[in-house]
């Protein structure tokens, strides 16, 4: 607060007041002949004691003025305060209102949030079936394909183990007849018929002569005769067959010391029969293992 702000209180009369009670106390103990008695001394008492508090008063009157107006000061000073507070508390309560709308737009969110995530969680199980499904229905599909594709497989197989079997004992026929041009031609047809057959990977293959006897790549046509260890091929009555390496069907041979393979007799017709023809394929030949 200025100086200029602050009231001024006039002091002069009180002064004076203070000298006039001073003169009169002493112009009373003057007039007394240096001995006063009581009245005299009470006067002279009450003019000093009026004259001190004539000269105190002005200050004490300044003293609660300005008392008075620095409380006026203050209780501005706490007003503007309290203002400051009424527009911080208000600042309080908007931050208040947006953070409680935050507090439900967050858990408009997080509920949003959780909703999306069942229905997520839902599709993804309906998907999850539905491939599961998808894929029974796909591998039951494919294992009937394959079981199809195998029994395809198994039956061609057969029919070609036949063919080969009957264009091999066609070509037996054929070197027992001695016709160079005919085992020539039919010679030739076999190993055709046979390359063919190894490009699907069919394999046929003949024991040699003198060749000893596999339990495991050779069959004797001795119906339950076990032939000896040192048995030993005589000849091959039908070739063995593999497929991409597996074994198909052992080799029929007659093992020496067998009696020899005679073909069963024919009608006569005037005409010369050959003998010692290959029996044919047995119809209960083993299937390939695919």
């Amino acid at each position: 607060m200025h100086d200029s702000d602050v009231p001024k209180l006039t002091k002069w009369p009180f002064f004076l007041g203070d000298a006039l009670m001073l003169a009169m106390a002493f112009f009373i103990s003057w007039q007394a002949h240096f001995a006063l008695g009581h009245w005299e001394m009470c006067f002279v008492v009450l003019c000093v004691v009026a004259g001190a508090v004539l000269g105190i008063v002005p200050f004490l009157l300044e003293y609660d003025a300005l008392t008075k107006l620095a409380e006026a000061g203050e209780l501005t000073t706490v007003a503007a305060q309290l203002q400051n507070l009424e527009a911080i508390a208000a600042q309080i309560s908007g931050a208040t209102g947006r953070w409680q709308d935050a507090q439900d737009a967050a858990e408009k969110t997080a509920r949003a949030a959780a909703e999306i995530a069942e229905r997520m969680t839902a599709e993804v199980r309906a998907f999850t079936d539905f491939m599961q499904r998808a894929n029974e229905s796909e591998r039951a599909t494919l294992r009937l394909e394959v079981e199809k594709l195998r029994r395809a497989e198994s039956d061609w197989l057969q029919v070609l183990v036949r063919v080969l079997d009957h264009v091999y004992a066609l070509n037996v026929g054929a070197v027992r007849s001695k016709q160079p041009k005919l085992i020539q031609q039919l010679s030739s047809f076999q190993n055709a018929c046979r390359d063919a057959a190894r490009r699907v990977g069919l394999t046929p293959f003949a024991a040699d002569e003198s060749e000893p006897f596999d339990a495991q790549r050779h069959q004797s046509v001795a119906d339950g005769a076990k032939p000896a260890p040192d048995a030993v091929i005589a000849e091959t009555v039908a070739t063995g067959y593999t497929f991409q390496g597996r074994l198909v069907r052992p080799a029929l041979v007659r093992l020496r010391g067998d009696p020899p393979l005679v073909a069963p007799a024919a009608p006569d017709d005037g005409k010369e029969q050959q003998s010692h023809l290959p029996l044919p394929v047995p119809e209960t030949s083993p299937q390939p293992r695919l």
